[in-house]
């Protein structure tokens, strides 16, 4: 080597680009070190003088994906003016994996000043040494493709083995189960919240997404919020719609149909498919995001003459007082405009709501009764085991029939049809299933169980008279089945009440023999739900 060339190289200049392509590297610390080592040690073998390292962590794409990258080309053409400055790599795949991406960035670094050095490969201009180039691009792209086909392989086939493979659900969080390895385990207190936002949407509890939202947004443990504390309805949906609070899990995308997991579900699938009934049903009931604590009865009360909501509002008199008024604004109608007092409405209601409660005798005996048929229902256990085992085996019936049509079918469309009947007779198998695992009807724990729901009962005002917008919501939701018709002259009409209140209506009334357990299924369910 002649005086002139080691001049030229003991001035050279040179800068180093190291890249990791996951988080993971990143955090173990590793791999930007030791490729910014080995770039060094080349370096000084060539007697370069290395100005500036470059890094991008955890970052693949294209060039304006890369922030190390860009800030080493404007670095190039900023310094480059002097001579050439060398940009050295530790491997041709911490270029780009991708030979357009690598081809881009080739380019990009010659015309900012700057040629491209590894210790793994000599880059030239002559024919053999871009082929060399090229192929070993290539082969770095194919590495690429096939580590992420093979990762792609292993998460489906570990769901279609009934595990969730990507990001965990809110109130959820993974951890290592031994046999299972990472599992789907609840996360408290996120999945006690989301657990009592599903189940209060299910029994009607919230009767609308938006009651759900406003749930969620008064739990401060809740994450899932925007930055003024609201939450968004695509995420009440997304809640709403997941079927890993089931215990199930269903990777569309990839054709893996709805199975059972290894996690453990926050509720049944019966329930979630009464939540999925309801959102496909459009459930939908008076919802403003004015309701607030002054009108509880806004959007359940009506006007008696033409069954219109009654709105609310206050109105500001000319010495500055406010009042508090529930109007009528149906055109039309004869009571349009005329104001009501709000005190004397909901005093009538609260008058309403004392007539409904039962002496004690009456509730004593409803009690009894109650319990007498909660009881002659679980003796019928395997009545019901049997005929669910019936129903399995005509819906495994019916699925059998469905797919040698399939297979004697030759049209598109017929087929897609059967598909989609299989796939919803797949769901009712299921839901059998869980029925069939669950003993078909929970069995009755100490009286204490169902404490809360007689004392409602026994006392609806009690509740409502509480400061908590929501319990008010919830007596009306829980006493009455259809809104409450009101008129100015003559209060609030006969309402329609639920079927527990109806029932103590009869025995009240001294209509009390004995009738046939289903009678009173629709009663426990009713009182299940006040005891969530």
């Amino acid at each position: 080597m002649s005086t002139n060339d080691n001049t030229k190289n003991q001035t050279t200049r040179a800068v180093i680009y190291a890249r990791v392509s996951s988080a993971k590297q990143v955090e173990e610390g590793h791999g930007l070190e030791s490729q910014a080592m080995r770039c060094r040690e080349y370096a000084e073998r060539k007697s370069y003088t290395v100005v500036e390292t470059f890094f991008d962590k955890a970052i693949s794409g294209s060039l304006s994906e890369r922030p190390g990258v860009m800030a080493m080309l404007s670095y190039l053409k900023h310094h480059s003016g002097s001579g050439e400055i060398a940009v050295i790599i530790d491997d041709i795949s911490r270029l780009a994996r991708d030979t357009r991406v690598h081809t881009d960035l080739r380019l990009a670094i010659s015309l900012a000043g700057g040629k491209l050095e590894s210790p793994s490969i000599t880059f030239g201009d002559d024919s053999d040494s871009i082929f060399v180039e090229n192929v070993l691009a290539s082969a770095s792209q194919h590495q690429r493709q096939k580590n992420g086909e093979q990762t792609k392989n292993r998460m489906r086939a570990r769901a279609m083995n009934g595990y969730w493979v990507f990001h965990a659900p809110t109130g959820y969080t993974y951890k290592k189960v031994a046999g299972h390895g990472k599992l789907l385990v609840r996360d408290e207190p996120l999945a006690s919240i989301v657990q009592e936002a599903l189940e209060g949407y299910a029994s009607g509890r919230f009767q609308t997404q938006a009651e759900v939202k406003r749930f969620l947004e008064t739990q401060p443990e809740y994450p899932c919020k925007a930055a003024n504390g609201t939450v968004r309805f695509e995420e009440v949906l997304r809640l709403l719609s997941r079927p890993h609070y089931a215990g199930y899990i269903e990777v569309p995308h990839w054709c893996v149909s709805l199975r059972k997991g290894h996690h453990e579900g926050l509720i049944d699938l019966q329930t979630y498919e009464t939540i999925q009934r309801r959102i496909k049903g459009g459930v939908r009931v008076f919802s403003n995001q004015d309701i607030g604590q002054d009108f509880p009865l806004r959007g359940y009360a009506v006007c008696a003459d033409c069954s219109g909501p009654l709105t609310a509002g206050w109105s500001t008199s000319k010495t500055g007082k406010k009042h508090a008024y529930y109007h009528c604004f149906t055109k039309g109608c004869a009571c349009r405009g005329k104001s009501i007092k709000r005190d004397v409405i909901e005093e009538q209601f609260g008058t309403l709501l004392g007539s409904l409660r039962p002496s004690a005798q009456t509730a004593g005996l409803f009690k009894d009764l109650f319990f007498k048929a909660w009881d002659e229902r679980g003796s019928r256990a395997e009545e019901i085991a049997k005929a669910l085992r019936d129903d399995l085996r005509k819906t495994e019936q019916q699925i059998e029939q469905l797919l040698d049509r399939i297979v004697e079918s030759s049209t598109a469309s017929v087929i897609a049809a059967y598909e989609r009947r299989i796939a919803n007779l797949e769901r009712e198998k299921l839901v059998i299933i869980e029925k069939l695992q669950a003993n078909a009807f929970p069995k009755r724990g100490s009286t204490q169980q169902f404490e809360l729901a007689f004392r409602f009962l026994e006392n609806p005002h009690e509740l409502w008279v509480s400061d908590r917008l929501d319990d008010k919501r919830l007596v009306l939701k829980l006493t009455f089945s259809d809104r409450l018709a009101y008129c100015r002259n003559g209060g609030f009409r006969t309402p329609q009440t639920t079927l527990p209140f109806k029932a103590l209506e009869a025995v009240q009334g001294g209509k009390c023999k004995m009738a046939e357990t289903e009678g009173f299924e629709p009663s426990i369910r009713v009182l299940a739900r006040i005891t969530l």
